[in-house]
């Protein structure tokens, strides 16, 4: 079953941010990951207000955790550390309406 991976964002740090940002990108496909939406417009309508928004569909739950995991991601990770204030989860697709 596919796999939501969603990052709620402050970035801190731009120049740091944007050397995530190019390792992660990577990483994410790698492992099957799709952009579904990428500091796209929003409405805050509840909870901590972020500045980015990140969705990415995974083929499973089990591939978008060893993503995250895996050394390519955590490389790009370490510059996303003290250049960002990140909320992320990763949560199964059910297909029920």
């Amino acid at each position: 079953m596919p796999a939501l991976w969603i990052a709620h964002v402050d970035v801190t740090d731009a120049e740091a941010y944007g050397r995530y940002a190019a390792l992660a990108k990577k990483a994410l496909t790698e492992h099957g990951g799709v952009f579904l939406a990428r500091a796209a417009r929003y409405v805050q309508m509840e909870g901590t207000e972020r500045a980015r928004h990140v969705v990415v569909r995974f083929p499973s739950l089990e591939a978008a955790e060893a993503c995250y995991r895996s050394p390519a991601y955590q490389e790009a990770l370490s510059h996303a550390k003290g250049a960002s204030v990140r909320d992320l989860v990763i949560v199964e697709e059910n297909g029920t309406p």
